[in-house]
């Protein structure tokens, strides 16, 4: 198979950034769906780099689309130049990833525990002393197998301080209280951890360390995330927790006046009066509040 970049998207095709096609090949559940050559299954893989970019083409200076994290799956659908076209298990995002950031999970058990801290450092043995061979991100997976001296031997080698680990399934239901963890943290376009992370990749992240699934993007969170609050809640009704959305943006609410969201103006995460960034939208973009959920 060739990496061709896909044709436009015409009217009826499916979402290509969640649906998996290109000319010549598509995934086997799009059958029906999509017209194609070649349908195929795939092969799921592990992705064992701390943070893996899923680009929109395979090549290292193609658009980052969004990030895998260790630990998570992605489904394998075609590997040339050392780049495979997969598909996200957790969002069904669709992405070029490097094959040396993937491992096959035949025979691979399930993960027990994830990261609830912004950056865990693995040891090379349980002594913090000795050589950090990784950092791993906030919600990255992994299988403790052993443990002694407070730190988690992982099934993928190396030793992670216990208390920076909950049992899969273990939520922070407060979202508010980890997007504030970002704060500062650089804006990155299709960032998913504390070393980047855009405006949905922020809300995405948190909503996963709540347990809560969300999609990628911020017109696909406006479409499916909690229940839809009027627009005249802004600016006296709106409440901590909130999700306000703008043209191509979205952010959480602090309390009822101050929003959090990784944006561009700031170029990082930050807290400001929501109603001091619509002011700034209203004068430079001529944008306002497209839509507010409440979760």
């Amino acid at each position: 198979m060739t990496s061709k970049k896909a044709r436009p998207v015409q009217e009826g095709d499916p979402d290509p950034r969640i649906n998996l096609y290109r000319p010549g090949l598509a995934a086997e559940v799009l059958r029906g769906i999509y017209t194609s050559r070649h349908y195929a299954s795939g092969v799921t893989y592990q992705v064992i780099a701390p943070v893996a970019p899923s680009r929109a083409e395979g090549a290292p200076q193609a658009r980052l689309g969004t990030e895998a994290l260790f630990g998570e799956t992605v489904t394998v659908y075609d590997v040339e130049n050392d780049w495979a076209w997969a598909q996200a298990a957790l969002d069904d995002y669709v992405g070029y990833i490097p094959t040396d950031a993937l491992s096959k999970t035949t025979g691979t058990k399930a993960p027990t525990h994830h990261v609830t801290v912004l950056s865990s450092f693995v040891f090379a043995e349980p002594d913090l002393k000795t050589l950090p061979l990784i950092a791993l991100p906030m919600n990255a997976a992994v299988r403790v197998v052993s443990e002694k001296k407070g730190y988690g031997e992982l099934a993928t080698g190396g030793w992670i301080f216990l208390k920076h680990l909950a049992p899969v399934g273990e939520a922070e239901p407060d979202f508010v209280k980890t997007a504030r963890l970002y704060s500062g943290v650089p804006y990155l376009w299709g960032g998913r951890s504390g070393l980047g992370l855009d405006c949905s990749g922020l809300v995405q992240t948190v909503l996963l360390r709540a347990g809560i699934a969300a999609p990628r993007d911020s017109d696909m969170q406006l479409a499916q995330l909690g229940a839809e609050i009027n627009l005249d809640a802004y600016p006296h009704d709106l409440k901590r927790g909130d999700l306000v959305f703008f043209p191509s943006h979205v952010g959480i609410m602090d309390d009822d006046l101050h929003l959090l969201h990784a944006n561009a103006i700031t170029m990082n995460v930050a807290r400001q009066p929501l109603a001091e960034f619509v002011q700034i939208l209203e004068s430079k973009l001529s944008a306002a509040i497209t839509g507010i959920r409440r979760l």
